[in-house]
């Protein structure tokens, strides 16, 4: 269940302002169907979290576990630090425009293709390296993605203007740096 619980609040928090949260702000905004969006945005995550796990699991299994405490013990630093650097996106042309797919399917290849990179889907492999379940990881961290988006479909722009978003984004980067340090340390098997 660590893993699972884990995997979920590292990435509802460390969506809060992300690019792909902003995409769902947009779409609600453009086409005001919340249902369509919604399941867009939970098959679009799962069929990019589950990839993403399943890189992690196979990383884990190609190289040693001291080489992979190093490895990832630096990936959450890192993914710590570039939580401190805020996402926007770059202009309303990256939005999906009206099309024969519909707000479900402009909502899925939308959300898929923008997660590609993006630091959850780099926190996906991690913690699917981390925990070795990538089921488990990959449920938690789209059950994340939907904490943090749902709202944001549901109660579109007020919610962006009422978050604080710096505030926000520390807590995720010091969440990840303490998961870095403690996975360097390699103190969390003992404890």
């Amino acid at each position: 269940m660590e893993a699972f619980f884990v995997s979920t609040a590292i990435v509802a928090i460390a969506e809060i302002g992300d690019k792909t949260q902003l995409l769902a702000l947009l779409l609600a905004a453009k086409f005001r169907r919340p249902v369509p969006i919604i399941l867009g945005i939970f098959v679009a995550t799962i069929a990019n979290h589950a990839a993403a796990a399943a890189v992690g699991a196979l990383v884990a299994q190609w190289v040693g576990p001291d080489v992979m405490r190093w490895v990832l013990g630096g990936s959450f630093i890192a993914m710590g630090l570039w939580m401190l650097v805020p996402d926007s996106v770059d202009d309303e042309d990256d939005a999906p425009a009206r099309s024969h797919f519909g707000v479900f399917g402009a909502t899925v290849v939308a959300f898929f293709l923008l997660e590609m990179g993006d630091k959850t889907q780099v926190a996906t492999i991690a913690l699917a390296a981390r925990y070795l379940d990538l089921v488990v990881v990959a449920a938690g961290t789209t059950l994340g993605m939907m904490l943090a988006n749902v709202p944001a479909v549901l109660l579109g722009e007020v919610a962006a203007r009422k978050l604080p978003l710096k505030l926000v984004h520390s807590v995720a980067a010091a969440i990840f740096i303490v998961l870095g340090l403690i996975t360097l340390a390699d103190i969390l098997p003992s404890l």
